[in-house]
């Protein structure tokens, strides 16, 4: 974020932010934020976040992206993560550009899942302490509860999309720029941190559960616990890649 010179001010817009990640790391960086997701349940784990975390300039905004502008106001920023292919690309690519305050831009954030059969290469000795989460193991689990198809609100959405490029430069954007943020730490979760990841996705939402999310959450926790006796897990963070487009 850094090569868009960003100081402080200025607002941030994070559309289908789920339970805020995007909004919350980067707040720092403005005056005010505000997620917008149609779940409302990922709004009041973001609203519980951001006031566990001391951010007072976040604010959350029930809506679906293709209600936009829907009153909001200009944004230096826009971003998206892992969102914009469950929407009406050409609408919202649209809408986001009559949003920007002059030298804004959007964002499109990209953190590229680890590959766990890569990391089974690095456990051991000297490398990763723990062994990575069995992801094979609960997405098997998750079919058993919600089927074959991923889920996000009353959206299904079994493959993601390309040509985002196009669809923003049809709305009235110049090419993309790519900006690389390397990572590549190494991280411990635990049981607890896992399972809360689950149900902060969109395709593992509670709501989606029903009356039988008391026990997904209790065979989730059984599978974890046999994964790794010590109840830990390690990964790698990913590079993480920025898609940036500012209006032509």
């Amino acid at each position: 974020m850094h090569d868009l010179g960003l100081d402080g001010h200025g607002r941030l817009l994070d559309v289908g932010c789920g339970p805020g990640t995007i909004a919350r790391r980067l707040a720092p960086l403005f005056e005010a934020v505000t997620g917008l997701d149609p779940d409302p349940e990922m709004l009041a784990e973001a609203a519980r976040l951001s006031a566990a975390e001391g951010i007072p300039q976040a604010t959350w905004v029930r809506e679906r992206a293709e209600a936009l502008p829907a009153g909001l106001g200009l944004f230096r920023v826009i971003t998206f993560g892992a969102s914009f292919h469950w929407m009406d690309r050409p609408r919202v690519a649209r809408a986001v550009r009559t949003m920007l305050a002059p030298g804004g831009a959007v964002v499109q954030v990209d953190a590229p899942g680890y590959r766990a059969d890569a990391l089974l290469t690095e456990t051991g000795p000297g490398r990763l302490r723990y062994p990575p989460p069995p992801d094979a193991a609960i997405e098997e689990l998750r079919r058993r509860y919600l089927g074959p198809d991923h889920r996000a609100g009353q959206g299904i959405r079994n493959t993601s999309p390309s040509g985002e490029d196009d669809i923003f430069q049809a709305a009235g954007f110049m090419p993309a720029r790519t900006v690389v943020v390397p990572d590549g730490r190494e991280i411990d979760l635990s049981i607890d941190t896992i399972v809360a990841g689950r149900f902060s996705s969109s395709g593992t939402a509670p709501h989606l559960f029903g009356d039988h999310i008391g026990q997904f959450e209790s065979d989730l926790r059984t599978l974890l616990a046999d994964a790794s006796s010590p109840g830990r897990f390690s990964v790698r963070l990913p590079d993480n890649i920025l898609r940036i487009w500012q209006p032509s």
